[in-house]
């Protein structure tokens, strides 16, 4: 283990795992862009109006307790500790599992041979495949993947519906619904710095998750021949099975998932807002 103070930040000192150097951490695209997003709420609490402001909370300390790598020693996932409190020692909740940023896409597939305002024909692409973490080897959701060091968030959105379906779509057929949806919500500019996206478990974990959507028309027969496909990156451990459902019945399909539901969400509410 080893103690080192962060760069501008004199008074908050880390405590590093055996296997993770100050320079492995500090170089991690998830914890500069925790570390950047935590400053800056706190920072907030200069505003005497701030509900925290009389005795502000400052991040005192960072303990890292786990460290888990990808293959090739590619950092993946940081468990840690950090020490958020005012003078009083009255603290704020601090455990959290570090993994970065993913994508997700509401794929909605329709008929060529049916107006394009007909819903009641459109169908929405699941993967099936294994999600230890949940205890299942038959998790239904929306086609998503992890974020890596490169590339836009529409561009991981493409590479992922490619990778999980086979389908090659243009990034610039994708609709980032996220953003979509805080532009109408017309975000204060001395708001918080989150990330445009949907947090699923912002209560343990950095996550968050920009959901995309991808309108495709194509033939009947092409769009059946998608049913039960056999996808993913398998000699990864990707063990992905297609299955194409009517989207109105996409939510109870995908009840499990927070993502699915979210983008389920984001669509029927854009669509009222007349937005997509």
């Amino acid at each position: 283990m080893s103690t080192f103070t962060i760069p501008n930040h004199s008074n908050l000192t880390v405590t590093t795992a055996p296997d993770l150097s100050s320079d492995d951490l500090l170089q991690f695209p998830a914890f500069k862009i925790w570390l950047s997003t935590v400053q800056r709420s706190l920072e907030r609490q200069q505003n005497p109006k701030h509900e925290f402001h009389k005795d502000p909370y400052v991040l005192r300390k960072i303990d890292v307790q786990s460290v888990d790598r990808f293959k090739g020693g590619r950092l993946g996932f940081i468990k840690f500790r950090a020490d958020v409190s005012n003078s009083q020692g009255e603290g704020l909740p601090g455990s959290v599992f570090l993994r970065g940023g993913s994508v997700g896409v509401l794929l909605i597939l329709q008929p060529d041979d049916v107006p394009p305002s007909n819903e009641d024909e459109k169908r929405a692409i699941v993967t099936i495949q294994p999600r230890i973490p949940a205890g299942s080897l038959a998790f239904s959701e929306i086609p998503a993947g992890m974020l890596d060091d490169s590339g836009t968030f529409a561009g991981a959105a493409a590479k992922e519906i490619e990778e999980e379906t086979g389908l090659s779509i243009p990034q610039n057929e994708l609709v980032d619904m996220t953003s979509l949806a805080l532009q109408i919500m017309h975000e204060p500019k001395d708001g918080e710095a989150l990330q445009r996206a949907v947090y699923p478990s912002a209560g343990g974990s950095d996550e968050f998750i920009p959901l995309f959507l991808c309108q495709k028309r194509m033939s009947r027969h092409d769009i059946e021949g998608l049913q039960g496909r056999l996808t993913g990156l398998r000699h990864d451990g990707e063990k992905i099975t297609l299955k194409v459902v009517s989207l109105k019945d996409l939510w109870k399909e995908g009840l499990r998932d927070g993502k699915t539901l979210a983008a389920w969400a984001l669509y029927k509410g854009l669509s009222e807002e007349g937005r997509i």
